[in-house]
């Protein structure tokens, strides 16, 4: 996106925060996560966040000198974080300090039992995220029930089949290590170098030797950031424009070819526009109306790094078991068996309730949902289709 809103006043509003017009990834920042911390407010009513416990002191259950119950400590009270698969069985739990804090910071200021506030707490925090991608759904014109849920972190795998069934959404991946997805996608990313220069031209007297000069200190410029940064002897180089027809007040990207421009790409620009337009809005304007570009964009990106691919699955060891969870799709506590993440096989199916914990992350499959291992170590969640009831 090309702006960017910060310091909304009002929680995901568009318009009450202030514009920023910088190239960015766009993102709904919802203030959701493991370290939120719940609370009664002065109406009585049980809220989650935006404040945090961090990881120091973090959530209760870490014994760490956290005193206030949190999304993670609801998650152990609940069964969703196995003790064993918690990092590895490396870090000890105090699961009994988490029961009380929430007990007397939630369940008897509700009058309910510990487990109900716990209940609360993930039922809670998963609405504020699915009304998040609501919204953000909504503003971008786009529907959420055809879409692909991508849960990674330590705690999104948590909550992403009770996400999915709020914002009916079929099917959700939980990517290979998504507890350090962060990490591997750093190491993985190739060095990349944005350059954007405004250069207003109409495409009705396009000036061709002007545009391809300003371009190719864009690419000169780039393509120096990324060496200087990386040492890449090959670089991709991506050219665009930001247009609008005249009059208009938004610009739209389109592609650029990778040459220098002629005299005779004016039509061909403006076919090449006209396409982006009506891709994005269902119609173009066509021939009625000028259009002008505002800014062009060159984008240099060296090779990926090299990194090994992420281990097979083993299938050895699986050692299946079976706790307490309480169910999110059930609405009550169930039987749930549990899988290392590293013992299943390619195409192995399991069906919810179910738990598959690894070091990083715990992935809850609810009794709506069924889970495959893919042969890229990716788990897909898929809605089973004889309970689409429990939407």
């Amino acid at each position: 996106a090309r702006t960017f809103e910060v310091a909304r006043v009002y929680r995901f509003k568009k318009g009450s925060g202030l514009p920023v017009r910088v190239p960015v990834i766009e993102m709904v920042e919802i203030g959701a996560g493991g370290g939120s911390i719940a609370r009664v407010d002065d109406l009585g009513r049980l809220t989650v966040g935006p404040d945090s416990a961090g990881a120091m002191p973090g959530p209760v259950a870490y014994g760490r000198g956290g005193t206030h119950p949190t999304v993670t400590d609801a998650n152990v009270i609940t069964g969703a974080i196995d003790a064993k698969g918690f990092a590895g069985g490396r870090m000890p739990r105090d699961d009994a300090t988490a029961r009380e804090a929430t007990r007397t910071a939630l369940g008897e200021p509700l009058g309910v039992s510990t487990d109900a506030a716990a209940f609360g707490v993930l039922e809670v925090v998963s609405e504020t995220m699915a009304s998040a991608a609501r919204v953000h759904a909504i503003e971008s014109g786009v529907q959420l029930g055809d879409r692909t849920l991508i849960a990674f972190g330590g705690a999104a795998p948590l909550q992403a089949c009770q996400m999915a069934q709020k914002l009916g959404i079929d099917r959700v991946i939980v990517p290979a290590s998504a507890g350090v997805g962060s990490a591997v996608g750093f190491l993985r990313a190739p060095v990349a170098f944005e350059v954007v220069r405004t250069r207003y031209q109409r495409l009705a007297s396009l000036d061709v030797d002007g545009v391809n000069g300003a371009l190719a200190e864009m690419e000169a410029e780039a393509t120096a950031a990324v060496r200087a940064a990386s040492a890449a002897e090959s670089v991709t180089v991506t050219r665009r424009t930001y247009a609008r027809y005249v009059g208009q007040g938004h610009e739209i990207a389109f592609a650029l070819p990778d040459r220098p421009l002629d005299e005779g790409d004016g039509e061909g620009l403006r076919t090449a526009f006209d396409a982006a337009y009506e891709s994005l809005y269902g119609r173009s304007i066509g021939a009625l109306v000028d259009v002008e570009m505002v800014s062009f964009v060159v984008t240099a990106a060296g090779p990926a790094p090299m990194t090994p691919d992420v281990p097979a699955p083993t299938g050895a060891g699986s050692g299946e078991r079976t706790r307490q969870v309480s169910d999110s799709a059930a609405q009550a506590p169930v039987e749930a068996a549990v899988y290392a993440r590293r013992a299943l096989r390619g195409g192995e199916r399991v069906e919810g309730p179910a738990l598959i914990v690894e070091d990083e992350t715990t992935t809850v499959v609810n009794s709506a949902f069924s889970a495959t291992l893919a042969p890229t170590g990716d788990i897909i969640l898929s809605r089973i289709p004889s309970r689409m009831g429990d939407r």
